[in-house]
């Protein structure tokens, strides 16, 4: 009989070499060439699915039974610096990875199984599936990651379906641009994940999460870096949980990721990608104790982005806009729970919200055919519900309110105009500095320079 570590690593194995077995199939055939399917490319997710699925319950009835409450795997190491810097691979199965790990595979499961007939002859049909595939080996990175270089990877697998998917139907011009826009966002939100990391290697040498966070088992840990460096680290983490999970100021891409599929729009932005962000202050959570400033910090941006959430969902139009603003209200409240410290209160909301706006979200379809049904069947339209502006007495507190709700805050113009136009700015100048110099070295000005010297990356009505 095996012990209980080799019976866990094995299982792990299993956890992240299902979907990593399913990304693989899907995307070698994508690159030969092959179509397979629909219905063996379906029995595929569904093997990858429940295969990954009784694997990580395997591994919490474990740690019920058996009583171990920390697993880590050592998978191997990326670069060794002696002396310096140390990467690893390294996967954790704790209280809070292995939760996080069986909600995604239970949601993509069931997202899955939904697009499967969803997309039934839409001609991306397999890359949807190729996307699917990426995402949910994101997923399943991200949740059990014990370093922040493998948390990154998992983070940016995320993204990029996220992407893309976004602008899944490419033949028309806004989910394109709106895919670039989002893109544009998670670019800033990856970068200060990459800074965190940085700074980490610089204060541990590493970016194990058992070295920057301590000992012991979630939440329990106790971390020993000072309140300034925990600041410094917290405050990153913090932009990057903002631009993953579209808290103030970058929600104003929330909407526009609507573009995608509806089982895109459901798994994304209704159940996992859009709690990530809670997720990665749940991780950091022993860290961010250190600072009651960060801790402050954190409780005022949940709350300001719930408030902010629940007035701009209350006047869209469309019923996925209104179901992803009602999720990041809720996604505001887990990350204000964080920062008061109700690690376990936030953990459960995660996990009963992401259900609930699954089912939600994969409703959406049938519910307005009901809509229209029942309207057709009464012969007029159903009266709207009611607003939160209708409580206001001033009219102009009222008008000001509803204009700033419709406008979504204004948020769309502070991106435009202090994060996409700077960036884009200073890629212009330094790809004119670059032309410039390549030409003073061959001595010739070259024909492509006064086309190139000035390239067009779209103007900033384009991306709105």
């Amino acid at each position: 009989m095996p012990d209980s570590a080799t019976l866990i690593h094995a299982l792990g194995f299993i956890v992240v070499a299902s979907p990593t077995l399913l990304t693989a199939v899907l995307g070698f055939s994508s690159l030969m060439g092959w179509k397979l399917p629909e219905e063996r490319q379906a029995r595929f997710v569904y093997v990858a699915v429940v295969t990954g699925l009784l694997a990580a319950v395997a591994i919490l009835a474990d740690m019920l039974f058996v009583g171990t409450r920390h697993i880590p795997i050592n998978i191997g190491n990326w670069v060794v610096i002696p002396g310096h810097y140390h990467f690893a691979i390294k996967i954790v199965f704790d209280r809070l990875s292995v939760p996080l790990a069986i909600l995604s595979f239970v949601l993509s499961g069931t997202i899955g199984a939904f697009a499967t007939r969803y997309m039934h002859r839409e001609r991306g049909y397999n890359r949807f599936f190729m996307l699917y595939a990426i995402f949910m080996l994101g997923m399943v990175i991200t949740s059990l990651a014990g370093t922040i270089e493998t948390l990154f990877t998992g983070w940016e697998l995320v993204g990029l379906s996220s992407a893309l998917l976004v602008a899944f139907f490419q033949e028309r011009s806004a989910p394109a641009r709106n895919g670039l826009w989002v893109w544009t966002i998670y670019r800033v939100s990856d970068a200060a994940l990459l800074l965190a990391a940085v700074v980490m290697h610089h204060l541990r040498g590493e970016g194990d999460f058992d070295q920057l966070l301590g000992g012991g088992n979630w939440p329990f840990e106790h971390s020993a870096v000072s309140s300034h460096e925990a600041l410094v680290v917290g405050l990153l983490l913090l932009v990057a949980v903002a631009g993953k999970s579209a808290l103030i100021p970058f929600s104003g891409w929330l909407p526009r990721a609507m573009e995608g599929p509806t089982p895109s729009s459901a798994v994304f932005y209704g159940s996992l990608s859009v709690h990530l962000g809670a997720f990665l202050l749940l991780r950091a959570s022993p860290l961010l104790q250190n600072s009651q400033l960060l801790c402050g910090i954190i409780i005022a941006l949940g709350l300001t982005t719930a408030v902010y959430a629940y007035l701009a969902g209350s006047v869209q139009t469309d019923i996925k806009s209104a179901l992803s603003f009602a999720s990041l209200s809720q996604v505001g409240i887990i990350v204000a729970e964080v920062g008061l410290g109700f690690h376990y209160v936030a953990l459960f909301h995660l996990l009963g919200h992401a259900c609930l706006r699954t089912l939600q979200f994969v409703r959406v379809p049938s519910l307005l055919q009901d809509y229209r049904s029942l309207e057709n069947a009464i012969g007029e339209r159903l009266p709207p519900a009611g607003t939160p502006f209708k409580r206001i007495s001033a009219n102009r507190g009222r008008e000001w309110l509803f204009r700033f709700a419709l406008e979504r805050g204004y948020l769309d113009s502070f991106l435009k105009e202090y994060i996409v136009t700077p960036y884009i700015k200073a890629f212009r100048w330094c790809d004119s500095l670059e032309r410039r110099w390549t030409d003073f070295l061959s001595g010739e000005d070259s024909r492509e320079t006064e086309n190139v010297t000035k390239p067009h990356f779209g103007t900033i009505e384009e991306y709105s």
